[in-house]
């Protein structure tokens, strides 16, 4: 088992770059498009100047309330562009961006650390298994789904929002792949309904939000809902040869409890696999920060 906690550091790529961040908002290049957006982990100064960021920014979110907000447009854009992400192979996956008022944009940049991990082990497994049931829960607008299937897995995407789900759908058509299978349910209800079905997953990708809710309204809460959900996780993920990527961006909860779930997860499950590693992700910003951005575990 994983004795230390580790640090992924995703650098930029020709789509997207981290310019700088600071003052508790972040200043991001989505291709040609640049935005400025609240970040709570960045609570040190900016490293450059406000009239640098302003010069810079074709856009700024400013939050009317904890939950929504506005965005002010400083340059001429569109509201909608799609922008794509390189594999080593030479495949391409695309997202579709859009200006939200949750302050998203429709893509996790710093995912990509885990977006390559699926996409080689899919590979890996691909060599072995015809058939390769891969299920990617909270599954948000896809980037993960989009590296299980352009790897060649038979990807089940679960979300409990169905425009959320329709956007990850607008994804893979502009990636030109086919054949994910779209569900619109809460992830808790579904893993058991396939832990009674006796289904199993060669891969299974969670990135569980702090607080959510279902599409029938149920609740969820990261830190007192996990643990029970992992232990049946583990009941559907195939004890051989397969792997789980477990992500979260949660100030509340560190990588070491992460660590330690899927520990004792795995532990009473006797589950084969060992721990591939566990820590903090965080993007490397061009003027010189290193932003943290989540917490993961990995196995397989």
């Amino acid at each position: 088992m994983l004795s230390t906690l580790n640090i992924l550091t995703a650098e930029p790529w020709e789509d997207y770059e981290l310019i700088d961040a600071g003052g508790f908002e972040k200043l991001e290049r989505f291709g040609p498009y640049i935005t400025i957006r609240p970040e709570p982990q960045a609570i040190w100064d900016k490293t450059l100047s406000d009239k640098e960021w302003l010069q810079k920014a074709h856009v700024k979110f400013v939050g009317l309330s904890s939950s929504s907000g506005k965005w002010d447009k400083l340059k001429s854009m569109p509201d909608n562009w799609t922008i794509h992400y390189p594999f080593s192979e030479g495949k391409k996956i695309a997202f579709n961006l859009a200006m939200t008022k949750f302050k998203h944009v429709g893509i996790f940049p710093e995912q990509r650390v885990n977006w390559d991990f699926i996409y080689q082990k899919t590979n890996e497994l691909k060599k072995k298994y015809e058939v390769l049931p891969v299920l990617n829960l909270f599954a948000y607008t896809g980037g993960s789904s989009l590296a299980a299937k352009a790897a060649g897995a038979d990807v089940y995407h679960v979300d409990a929002i169905k425009q959320v789900v329709s956007w990850a759908n607008r994804n893979m058509q502009s990636s030109g792949l086919t054949d994910i299978r779209w569900v619109v349910e809460d992830a808790v209800k579904f893993v058991k309904r396939e832990l009674r079905r006796g289904r199993k997953y060669r891969g299974i990708i969670l990135d569980p939000p702090a607080f959510g809710h279902g599409p029938d309204g149920e609740n969820w809460k990261l830190e007192s809902m996990i643990n029970d959900l992992l232990k049946d996780v583990f009941q559907i993920l195939e004890p051989e040869d397969s792997y789980l990527v477990l992500n979260t961006y949660s100030l509340g909860l560190s990588a070491l409890v992460a660590k330690n779930l899927v520990e004792q997860n795995i532990s009473k499950i006797n589950n084969v696999n060992t721990l591939c590693d566990a820590g903090e992700i965080c993007i490397q910003s061009t003027a010189g920060p290193v932003l943290p951005l989540g917490i993961y575990v990995r196995l397989g």
